[in-house]
Formats: structure tokens, C-alpha cells, sequence
């Protein structure tokens, strides 16, 4: 799966200006710990938006890296497909 679409690429980038504090985007590990949830992204694909893993924390990680990520079963990081903007705030109650 690929875990953006032309359209979300566009407002990930256009949010990097706009910094709206809008999560767009929710990655997860299908196997185990890890979901990103993803407010903006620069040209050189480092996003910004809350990690949450061991700890819930805001800041900056590399698509680039979670797409080499290589899981059990061959499987990688997948982006929920059902995931509806939310603020970044509300994320961190979510996850």
C-alpha cells in the first residue's frame, strides 16, 4: 500500500506553510506497536505530527524510513484508509 496518495502528498505540503495543527494522515505498524498521525510534510518527504509508540510525542520522522521499515509476514507500514482530518490534539486522546 502506498501510504499517500497524490491528493494527501498535496496537503501534507501545502500544510507545511499553513501549519493548521490538523493531523491528515494516520500510518500504523499492522503488527505491533507504532501509529504516526501526520499534520504536514516538506519536499525531502520529513513529515511532522505526533509519533506514538512507547511514549506519545510530537515532532518530526522521515516517511522515507517508515516505507524501508520491513515487518513480519512482509508486511510494512500501512496508512488507515478511513482516517478523517483531526486535530493533532485529539489525536494524542485517541492513540
Amino acid at each position: 500500500m502506498k501510504l499517500l496518495t497524490k491528493a494527501l502528498e498535496k496537503k501534507l505540503l501545502d500544510n507545511a506553510t499553513k501549519k493548521d495543527g490538523v493531523a491528515y494522515v494516520k500510518w500504523f505498524n499492522p503488527t505491533g506497536i507504532g501509529t504516526w498521525y501526520v499534520s504536514e510534510m516538506d519536499k525531502n518527504g520529513v513529515c511532522y505530527g505526533l509519533a506514538c509508540m512507547h511514549e506519545k510525542e510530537f515532532g518530526y520522522f522521515a516517511k522515507g524510513e517508515l516505507e524501508a521499515l520491513k515487518l513480519p509476514f512482509g508486511l510494512g507500514i500501512e496508512r488507515d484508509t478511513w482516517f478523517d482530518p483531526t486535530p493533532l490534539e485529539k489525536c494524542k486522546e485517541l492513540a
